[in-house]
């Protein structure tokens, strides 16, 4: 609450930030909701809302219940948590790097993957998504740990990596991570093909085993992440404050990283890259509940959630009877906004 003066014997009004706050959690989750039964209802076979219930609860073996319990439902559990998992990840390494343009694949998370996925397929000859995860997620955190140790180097006793040595440590070791899994694909053709499937990211094909595979990573990268909304608040006032108020900026952004590292990495593990969900959600987040970072981040969450399922559905829809991946329709309405986004004057400052 600010510290307005406030006459004596008055009542004190809750304050209308804070209103407006739980305001948008309850019409965020109410579209969350209608988004999940979008994503359950339509496709390139529409399936009527009694069927759906049907389905769920006294499912008979008929085509529509094997349609929503089989393909639907895990796709959209699926979709649910990668928004999740990508719109928290983008609000927390924004604030922690206070880049208003980074998003999740600024520390090398998916280049880390894409290298990981090639040298599986050209290695050992894999061609299933359900064989990629576990190298999709060595390579994200192998790459993270790397962009970390170089953003590092040479700031012992100075709080850890800087915003400015995480930005370029990321992209450096983001570049050539991606020249040598261009060289490996010209190498093999057939790396290429599997490979392009996987790079275009999407909800469609994924085994439900894929879900219990990335989802105790997911649900330890939540944790860390809203563990972490304290500590960033303090850091985003400055280090010397956040020092001054008994912050350890080495372990907070430790922490941090971490969090951006199991949540990116299991989502890109499982999907494949999905572009500008991490970039574009931090700034819709923020425009309802300003900078601090313990209401941003469940917001940031429920916004990813909503964006990724929605885009799903209208890949289904725009493209009939195909479908166009949820990673195409998110660089169709992301780039629009991204735009938009670099030509606002307020960009600067987070």
């Amino acid at each position: 609450m600010t510290r307005a003066a406030i006459a004596p014997g008055s009542v004190v009004p809750v304050p209308v930030r804070r209103r407006r706050r739980v305001l948008g959690l309850a019409l965020l989750t109410v579209l969350l909701v209608l988004s999940l039964v979008a994503s359950v209802a339509i496709g390139a076979k529409p399936v009527p809302l009694a069927d759906v219930w049907h389905a769920l609860t006294a499912p008979t073996g008929a085509e529509n219940d094997l349609i929503v319990n089989s393909l639907r439902i895990p796709r959209t559990v699926l979709g649910l948590l990668v928004g999740l998992a990508l719109g928290i990840a983008g609000a927390l390494l924004q604030g922690h790097t206070r880049n208003p343009l980074a998003d999740p694949g600024l520390l090398g998370v998916n280049q880390g993957a894409a290298f990981a996925v090639v040298l599986a397929i050209f290695t050992f000859g894999l061609t299933d998504l359900y064989s990629f995860v576990w190298f999709a997620f060595a390579g994200a955190l192998l790459a993270t740990v790397v962009v970390f140790a170089i953003g590092s180097a040479g700031t012992r006793g100075r709080g850890g990596p800087t915003p400015v040595t995480l930005a370029l440590s990321g992209a450096a070791v983001s570049a050539f991570l991606y020249a040598l899994s261009s060289a490996l694909i010209l190498l093999d053709a057939q790396s290429l093909e599997t490979f392009r499937f996987w790079r275009s990211g999407s909800l469609a094909g994924r085994d439900p085993e894929i879900i219990l595979q990335v989802l105790p990573f997911l649900l330890a990268g939540l944790l860390l992440a809203l563990v972490n909304g304290p500590g960033l608040n303090a850091i985003s006032l400055g280090d010397d404050v956040a020092r001054s108020l008994g912050q350890r900026i080495w372990l907070t952004r430790a922490v941090g990283i971490a969090a951006v590292t199991l949540l990116t990495g299991a989502a890109v593990s499982a999907c494949g890259p999905i572009g500008f969900v991490g970039l574009i959600v931090p700034h819709l987040a923020r425009a309802i509940t300003g900078p601090d970072y313990r209401w941003l981040l469940p917001y940031a969450g429920l916004i990813g959630a909503v964006l990724v399922l929605v885009s799903d559905v209208l890949g289904r829809v725009l493209a009939r009877p195909g479908e166009l991946q949820v990673g195409i329709m998110l660089a169709l309405v992301g780039s629009p906004f991204f735009v938009a986004l670099v030509r606002r004057r307020k960009l600067v400052s987070l």
